[in-house]
């Protein structure tokens, strides 16, 4: 059995979110990874592993389970899979993420990533990844260079100074512009839910602007810009209008390439990133 590390849950923590109450275990952790944690099943209550968003009670035990080793886990192949910088500077790079990748690697889970990647591609750095993308969305990945980078971006995003915009194909026709401003239920489920009322903050709205509608195909290139957002807020927003990503699987139904490229593809593409002292772009792969 791999070794575990253990905490009572007292009563200063009860109806705390699993993700926050394992800080307890992991004090110098930041939210990022103590939910990767929960998710890759490395977080166990009284024995069973839970979500991050399960809701924790006084004298339950939590565990932190150790990772097995595993040679193969969180590595690139030699090509990297189409990883590249797009922008850098002493505290902040921009780096390409295709889709069909994981953003971050996590321990006990196998497979490439981006973050596995970082060493290679910043070998005189000790480089952190900053932000994620879902593993079929493709695009921007931000990676601090410095603990000083980390903290200015972390500073920025908290001051609603982040500007993150986004591409996607949706089915049906969109015209104008339109901002959803509805909160978003992300507790300890596959899909995140959207509820009937407003979220008071608006770094976790989605502003959409229709672009290009394809007549032919019925969809409507879309930008989408938000600030600090969410687990699967575009893709959520996106879908309660009415007009799902194209090959969303979890939202709309999924694809295939008509590029002639292998497995699923889904429209949506972080394009351009903006905060005080830096900016990047890069277009999607898909026209």
């Amino acid at each position: 059995m791999p070794r575990q590390d253990e905490y009572t849950i007292d009563q200063s923590l009860a109806g705390a979110r699993l993700d926050r109450a394992v800080a307890r275990l992991v004090p110098d952790s930041g939210l990022r990874l103590r939910r990767r944690l929960c998710e890759a099943g490395r977080v166990a209550v009284d024995g069973r592993a839970r979500g991050p968003g399960y809701k924790v009670r006084p004298g339950q035990i939590i565990a932190l389970l150790a990772s097995e080793s595993n040679n193969q886990e969180n590595t690139m192949p030699d090509d990297q899979s189409g990883i590249r910088v797009i922008e850098g500077t002493p505290m902040l790079a921009a780096v390409y993420k295709p889709g069909g990748l994981h953003s971050a690697s996590v321990a006990g889970k196998p497979g490439a990533s981006v973050e596995g990647a970082l060493s290679g591609l910043f070998p005189d750095a000790e480089p952190v990844l900053l932000n994620r993308l879902d593993f079929l969305t493709s695009g921007l990945l931000l990676v601090a260079m410095t603990p000083a980078g980390a903290e200015a971006y972390r500073a920025a995003e908290d001051a609603g100074g982040v500007r993150k915009f986004y591409l996607a194909q949706v089915h049906g026709r969109l015209d104008g512009m339109t901002t959803v401003r509805r909160r978003l239920d992300t507790d300890d489920r596959p899909t995140t839910r959207v509820l009937d009322e407003d979220d008071p903050d608006p770094r976790r709205w989605t502003d959409v602007t229709a672009m290009a509608h394809d007549h032919a195909a019925d969809t409507t290139l879309v930008r989408c810009l938000i600030m600090k957002g969410a687990r699967h807020q575009i893709r959520a927003h996106l879908a309660s209008l009415g007009h799902p990503i194209v090959g969303d699987p979890l939202y709309g139904e999924p694809v295939g390439d008509e590029s002639g490229a292998s497995g699923p593809v889904m429209f949506l593409h972080h394009q351009r990133v903006e905060l005080p002292g830096f900016e990047a772009q890069v277009e999607p792969p898909w026209s």
